[in-house]
């Protein structure tokens, strides 16, 4: 009999049949379930205990196996140099190291995929795509990492597909526009190897906004359309409590530490730093989630989790150059959208300038890289919409509700919708009156165009007046005023001293040191040689594995708690947003006696390029 239920002896109901005479019919009533809970037998929770240990026993096993063979591939990928993460078969074009301005930049063109022959799949005339990775710390790649992605969908639609590819290590004294040079010669590379045809510019994170350079400052008769994902171009909008990233600056005291940390570094800053900067936002995935996620189910998340971890542990480094340039003109002073930005100190970037098509995808799941910061510059560039359409540009924007900013770059089903949408409706952006417009995509997430007849793109116009994202603009003034007072203090005073005491030997001593490379290889048997018989043991509960059944209670205890303690993790995180929030707005809501508001004009081009 089940659990919960109560059986109750049929109940004799005397009936007369038909001819009258008395007659017994048998009544079956029907079974009654027993609201109350039913205690759970001390044998059961017992067998059940027991069962949990061992299920517990061999997924710890396997845990810290999956650890030691992160931290082996982060090792041995520093030993092989650190080369990109594709998914996909490449040549080597170019070598920008070896041009007259040198720069760590190389241009591939993806060859095969697999057994798949690129040759038979090109499309005639479809324009070639050139995928340009962000230098955020990470290594190249998360534009291919696997089949479905960018790379793969460009392909897959017949495109001839470029990649740009960067090395760990800086060019001695390598600037912004020793990149911005590299990037035109790759791009006027590709256009030469297509008769002319223009190349989609395809820019992720940080290489958005390169791409927003290169398109406004010497390739704008050269690149063709732009596709920005989730990249920044205006840097201090942005949600209070929400988007912490974009405060990091004033709580810094604005360039000044990161020049400091370049010049510790031998004039090279450690892509590691921001990295971490990235899990601090969200420290209940970098702390709990993630590592129990892989805990949790060792056989179905281990291959999946080294696989991306081979990524996220590979650090590359800037030059001090190009850094301190990218976040006093960038991240802190917020000049690209008001056409400030100095480049080879001669030539100001204008993104008025720039005539071909711009498609800008963004999500609101992503916590580093907003819509706000992604269309925020829209109505500072173009005061209206009369001004947009007048200046014949034509502004595409689509919009996630819930993708995190990797999401965007990784995501299977985003790189068979999104990314095949935009890559199907290449012609019909180019085709659009001058104006801005929202792309709204119809149909299943992860469908080509021609595989589902309700899958169908619609650009709906929209009015710049529309995109409208307050924040705090005198605040930030004053952001930028503390970090351009301090950075010449410290240019000035310090940084001499500390150049002079820093050497390679303390730069390479530095790198291993930081936590983000420390706390990963120190799992490896190289430094703990006892984890040498973690492998042999977790070879042995392979063959013998015995998961637990999901209805085990201790297992349901386990993920209950999981789940609290990330609860607890989130509330104190967004408890710690908000704090940060109110205290930057104390700290800069009010005039600082000794920096007065120094106004900053739009300055004018003097190159005449």
């Amino acid at each position: 009999m089940a659990e919960g239920t109560i059986k109750r002896r049929p109940r004799t109901v005397r009936t007369k049949s038909k001819s009258g005479v008395p007659g017994v019919a048998s009544v079956a009533l029907p079974v009654v379930k027993d609201a109350s809970p039913q205690p759970v037998p001390a044998t059961s929770l017992t067998r059940q205990w027991w069962d949990y240990s061992v299920d517990f026993a061999q997924r710890w096993t396997l845990f810290i196996d999956i650890l030691r063979q992160r931290a082996n591939n982060m090792l041995t990928h520093e030993e092989t140099g650190l080369p990109p993460q594709l998914h996909f078969d490449y040549e080597l074009l170019l070598d920008a190291r070896n041009f007259e301005r040198p720069a760590n930049y190389a241009l591939l063109r993806i060859t095969r995929c697999g057994t798949d022959h690129l040759e038979q799949r090109l499309r005639p005339g479809s324009a070639p795509v050139i995928v340009i990775d962000p230098r955020a710390g990470h290594g190249p790649g998360i534009g291919g990492f696997k089949r479905d992605s960018e790379v793969g969908m460009a392909l897959s639609e017949g495109h001839p597909v470029y990649f740009v590819s960067f090395f760990p290590i800086p060019c001695p004294g390598q600037t912004l526009g020793d990149v911005l040079n590299a990037l035109r010669y790759f791009v006027q590379e590709v256009a030469r190897r297509h008769g002319g045809q223009a190349p989609v510019l395809y820019g992720n994170c940080q290489a958005g906004w390169e791409v927003v350079l290169l398109s406004a400052h010497c390739c704008e008769h050269v690149a063709g359309l732009s596709v920005l994902n989730g990249s920044p171009l205006s840097y201090w909008s942005g949600e209070a409590g929400v988007n912490p990233m974009r405060l990091l600056g004033a709580f810094c005291g604005g360039v000044w530490a990161a020049n400091f940390l370049a010049d510790l570094g031998n004039s090279r800053f450690d892509g590691a730093w921001l990295v971490q900067n990235f899990e601090t936002l969200k420290p209940e995935s970098a702390l709990w989630t993630k590592l129990y996620t892989v805990f949790a189910n060792p056989e179905g998340e281990g291959n999946r989790f080294l696989e991306f971890e081979r990524w996220w542990n590979g650090f590359y480094f800037l030059s001090r150059e190009e850094l301190v340039a990218t976040v006093q003109d960038l991240f802190v002073g917020n000049k690209l959208e008001t056409g400030e930005v100095l480049v080879d100190c001669d030539c100001t970037v204008d993104l008025r300038r720039i005539r071909k098509p711009i498609v800008i995808f963004a999500s609101y799941g992503d916590n580093i890289t907003p819509p706000h910061q992604a269309l925020g510059w829209i109505p500072v560039v173009y005061k209206s919409t009369e001004d947009l359409v007048a200046a014949g540009q034509r502004i595409v924007y689509l919009t996630n509700p819930h993708v995190g900013h990797l999401g965007i770059f990784v995501s299977a089903n985003v790189a068979r919708h999104e990314h095949r949408a935009i890559l199907q409706s290449l012609d019909a952006i180019e085709a659009l009156p001058p104006g801005l417009y929202e792309m709204k995509i119809l149909g299943g997430p992860g469908e080509a165009l021609e595989d589902n007849p309700n899958f169908q793109v619609t650009f709906e116009p929209r009015r710049v007046e529309d995109v409208h994202f307050p924040y705090p603009h005198a605040v930030f003034e004053r952001v930028r005023a503390v970090s351009e007072f301090n950075e010449k203090l410290y240019d000035q005073l310090l940084s001499p001293f500390v150049r002079a005491m820093a050497t390679p030997w303390g730069a390479e001593w530095q790198k291993w040191a930081h936590p983000m490379r420390s706390s990963c290889y120190a799992w490896s048997e190289r430094f703990q040689p006892w984890l040498s018989l973690v492998s042999v043991t977790a070879e042995q509960v392979r063959t013998v594995r015995q998961e637990v059944p999901a209805d085990n209670i201790w297992r349901s205890a386990e993920e209950e708690f999981s789940t609290m303690l990330t609860q607890a993790l989130q509330a104190t995180r967004i408890a710690r947003d908000l704090a940060a929030e109110t205290a930057f707005l104390w700290l800069y809501g009010q005039p600082l006696p000794y920096l007065p508001p120094q106004p900053h004009a739009p300055m004018t081009n003097s190159c005449g390029c």
